[in-house]
């Protein structure tokens, strides 16, 4: 279970205020590239935008943990208002653990929202959280990344198997 996904969504839009109440979750940890948006990209979809703005609406407390160099990730997050974390080295949880002090929220009450299951599902799972998992919003360029996907296209298979479905 270190690997295979819990929830799966279409798109970060589709995880709604509503779900996470349900979770008792009042706290997302964001990744950027491919889950926010475009691998590299320092754009923000509207659709994206309008969600960060109803999360904050309904009080969900927002902050960005990137395997990602500052130099990607901090005029990103700076465009957005976010706090963040660069160089986290998910699927390790150093980055989350400083993400929930900086969020000052309960552990229980944080979710990791991400594209990425060896990165960003194996790091909530090993740092004790839910991950909400996206379905990658364009082609990664890094050859690591895509070398990964293929790696990781059976765990996404048993989540399907198990009657897992795209939320």
């Amino acid at each position: 279970m270190l690997i295979t996904p819990e929830y799966v969504f279409q798109d970060v839009t589709h995880i709604t205020p509503a779900f996470l109440a349900g979770k008792g979750i009042t706290a997302l940890v964001l990744d950027i590239d491919n889950t926010l948006t475009d691998d590299g990209s320092q754009q923000l979809p509207r659709e994206v935008a309008a969600w960060l703005q109803a999360m904050r609406a309904a009080g969900v407390r927002l902050t960005i943990v990137s395997n990602g160099t500052p130099r990607r990730v901090a005029p990103f997050a700076r465009k957005l208002g976010l706090d963040y974390v660069c160089w986290a080295a998910k699927p390790l949880t150093p980055g989350l653990m400083v993400a929930r002090r900086r969020l000052g929220v309960e552990k229980r009450r944080m979710a990791m929202v991400g594209d990425q299951l060896y990165a960003d599902r194996m790091a909530a799972a090993l740092y004790g959280i839910p991950a909400l998992m996206v379905v990658p919003r364009g082609p990664d360029r890094g050859a690591q990344v895509r070398l990964k996907r293929k790696w990781e296209r059976r765990f996404w298979q048993r989540y399907y198997d198990r009657g897992g479905k795209l939320l």
